[in-house]
């Protein structure tokens, strides 16, 4: 599928890879909506990019606040008059803690809730909101192509570490729900895809200590470094031009497998 003069929805779309994916499909002709909490970085973000971005901001964990964003996005596509290619569903969280913790205190169901409502619950709303707009498209394709959607998973889905439950959780859901995804999707020509990066350079590696990052950069491979945003980004673009990318989970990791514990 072509990328230029087709419209983007990306929640995350402020920050790290979010935003380095807005940047390169922007680049590409697209029209980027940009979904986020960070309300100074989004304004500033869309403003850098010009008349073919808006941001807006949003909650994804509130099915009110993705509803607001996409009927907003839907009314910016009837002025533009270009439709809605893809989703890519950027938004994630993580926030460590371990099942029970060294005083025999289960991990609150809030810490748990809290994760799988933006990473699990907040993908799944705005593909199912954003879906109905998508299928209405003319295809793109002599394959009937109308679109894609592209997740986030992470390689926590696979061998998540000590205090990853509930993250790994909500990646290794995000996961598994790709091939039905692209099953249930097949009859309308969209396809769905999911990237699992591991380390990365974005706002949540930030917060890592020195020791924490050390630790996770000699379990890679090759390169021994965090993926840079652009490589992200990269793997999203291809995702989105190479039609037989679909139903499958495309892991972005320099061959690293995470250790038991740091």
């Amino acid at each position: 599928m072509k990328i230029a003069d087709r419209t983007f929805i990306i929640s995350g779309g402020a920050s790290g890879l979010g935003l380095a994916t807005a940047k390169d499909l922007h680049s590409q002709g697209a029209y980027v909506s940009l979904l986020d909490l960070n309300a100074s970085s989004g304004i500033k973000t869309a403003q850098a990019l010009g008349s073919r971005a808006r941001f807006y901001e949003t909650d994804v964990s509130s099915t009110e606040s993705i509803q607001k964003a996409v009927e907003s996005t839907v009314a910016w596509v009837k002025e533009t008059g270009k439709a809605i290619g893809g989703v890519i569903a950027g938004a994630g969280v993580g926030l460590p803690g371990l099942i029970v913790d060294k005083k025999n205190e289960p991990l609150s169901m809030e810490s748990i809730d809290f994760v799988l409502n933006i990473n699990l619950r907040g993908t799944l709303d705005l593909i199912r909101q954003a879906i109905p707009h998508m299928t209405i498209n003319t295809p793109d394709t002599p394959d009937g192509e109308r679109g894609v959607i592209v997740m986030v998973a992470s390689s926590a889905a696979f061998d998540g570490q000590m205090g990853q439950v509930a993250y790994a959780a909500s990646k290794g859901a995000v996961a598994s729900v790709t091939l039905p995804l692209a099953r249930d999707l097949s009859r309308y020509g969209i396809r769905a895809v999911t990237i699992a990066p591991s380390l990365f350079e974005s706002n949540m590696t930030k917060m890592m200590s020195v020791k924490v990052r050390q630790s996770l950069e000699k379990a890679m491979e090759f390169p021994k470094r965090a993926g840079q945003p652009e490589e992200f980004a990269r793997l999203v673009r291809d995702s989105i031009e190479n039609m037989m990318l679909n139903g499958t989970v495309l892991r972005l990791d320099g061959a690293m497998r995470m250790p038991a514990r740091l």
